[in-house]
């Protein structure tokens, strides 16, 4: 519930949300698949969903960025 609760705060003022799937658990199988199809389908104007190599992959002035330099 906390992550639903912060992603719909967030939504509420404009942020953009960025979800990182596979950093996301929960207490049960079906709860985490119950909210993951949530997250990505009812919420998936407002929410992008991406892996953890993704996020790193394309953030700004990350490593694999400086490298490059």
């Amino acid at each position: 519930m906390c992550v639903l609760a912060t992603m719909l705060g967030a939504i509420d003022w404009g942020f953009r949300v960025i979800l990182v799937t596979d950093a996301l658990c929960s207490s049960a199988d079906e709860t985490h698949d119950a909210m993951m199809n949530v997250y990505m389908n009812r919420f998936g104007e407002q929410v992008e969903t991406v892996t953890t190599q993704t996020l790193l992959d394309n953030w700004p002035g990350g490593v694999r960025q400086r490298r490059a330099s």
